[in-house]
């Protein structure tokens, strides 16, 4: 398992997978449906039945029950993209044999330092994969992709560990939030799923942000600075006032746990003409209404500051807190609990500061709660894995294949 899980992983870390929230095609990038082909040959090459890969990217495929036809059927999904917001191609990942606790000294003068990741020495004396230091690694979700696949195998060859019909499905686009834009949840078919997109070893995920997105249109008028009174409106100064209006302490350097947050993604532009573009983030639902009613007064004050619409904003809703949909059927997070606990993984029990596909997913009628895939430092040159993470996360899934049939 050891040997399979880790040549997998590598194998898929290397694959050139980044999403591109500027594409206006689906999936956003080539090199996804590349990678899906890839995949798709490999699934079928273990045994694996209805493998199905469409138009949009999606692979889908069947692991066949072994006496338990008339169970639930639960499913398992990762994603296959990786952040476009560092570099992911030709990545080159080191494996760091028996970690001694040192900081590890990559490319580009990158150092996973102790002092910087304390938690890296959770993990001394274990085998750890990262990248070279000039790319990200991509665990964040090729772990999972592997885990999954590497299970799958597991369990069709395996006859010792009862199970009834089993879905895996991997998904394009997470990463810029459109992974389940196109996702056929009854062709699927599962009664409920697990993503496998978390990060440290025990995190067991059912709450995530609720989200929005705010893009603002500054416009300007520019005349010479020499004539100016009364007559410039600098448009990099009146979103100047946006950011000062909000509350600092909204920001996400300074939040934590259920802290709700404004983040400020960019902002350019001159005395003509600015656009900034933020994110907006709560757990709770009134607080998450609350701060979009905040960004919009602070808009409506400055337009009125200036006698005119100087400022335009369109905020749309990115996805929900998911805990509202799992409430009713909490015994799929009790399942992956009792599974954690047989694999001797101490379960850890939080809320994302972020968002999964399954939060996406169960509000389209697939509860699907997320488990830890065992990276760390996501999106980055410091993110690492350890390789005993990847094989708890195995056993996690084959823990809940067998659990599941007794529901």
């Amino acid at each position: 398992m050891i040997e399979k899980v880790t040549e997998r992983f590598i194998r898929y870390a290397k694959a050139y997978t980044s999403s591109n929230p500027e594409s206006k095609s689906f999936p956003s990038t080539k090199q996804q449906q590349v990678f899906m082909r890839q995949l798709e040959k490999e699934l079928k090459s273990i045994g694996l039945s209805e493998v199905d890969l469409d138009e949009n990217g999606y692979l889908m495929a069947t692991i066949p029950a072994n006496g338990y036809d008339k169970g639930p059927v639960p499913g398992f999904i990762a994603h296959v993209d990786t952040s476009p917001d560092f570099e992911g191609k030709d990545v080159d990942p080191q494996i760091i044999r028996q970690y001694d606790g040192n900081p590890i000294h990559l490319k580009n003068g990158v150092t996973i330092d102790p002092a910087d990741f304390p938690e890296i020495l959770n993990y001394k004396g274990q085998d750890i994969i990262t990248s070279d230091g000039t790319t990200l690694l991509g665990a964040d979700d090729k772990a999972g992709v592997a885990e999954i696949i590497t299970a799958a195998e597991i369990l069709l060859n395996n006859n010792k560990i009862k199970h009834g019909r089993i879905r895996i499905a991997f998904t394009p686009d997470e990463e810029i939030g459109k992974g389940a834009d196109k996702f056929d949840v009854k062709k699927f078919g599962a009664d409920f799923a697990y993503t496998l997109d978390g990060g440290e070893i025990g995190e067991l995920e059912y709450e995530n942000f609720n989200a929005a997105g705010a893009r603002i249109t500054i416009n300007g008028r520019s005349v010479h600075p020499g004539y100016a009174k009364n007559k410039m409106i600098n448009a990099v100064l009146a979103g100047h006032k946006i950011i000062s209006m909000l509350p600092p302490g909204m920001r996400p350097e300074h939040t934590e746990g259920y802290d709700g947050f404004y983040h400020l993604l960019s902002f350019k532009g001159n005395v003509e003409k600015a656009e900034m573009q933020y994110i907006i983030r709560d757990h709770d639902e009134i607080k998450f209404e609350e701060k979009k009613k905040l960004i919009r007064e602070i808009v409506q004050l400055i337009n009125i500051e200036y006698g005119r619409e100087v400022v335009k904003m369109e905020i749309k809703d990115q996805y929900y807190n998911m805990r509202k949909m799992l409430e009713p059927v909490m015994y799929i997070v009790d399942i992956a609990r009792l599974a954690m606990e047989r694999a001797g993984v101490k379960p850890i029990i939080k809320a994302i500061r972020g968002g999964t596909d399954g939060a996406r997913l169960s509000y389209e009628g697939l509860p699907c709660p997320n488990l830890f895939a065992g990276g760390h430092n996501f999106h980055g040159p410091f993110e690492f894995i350890p390789i005993p993470s990847m094989i708890k996360a195995i056993e996690v899934i084959l823990n809940i294949a067998e659990l599941s049939k007794k529901q």
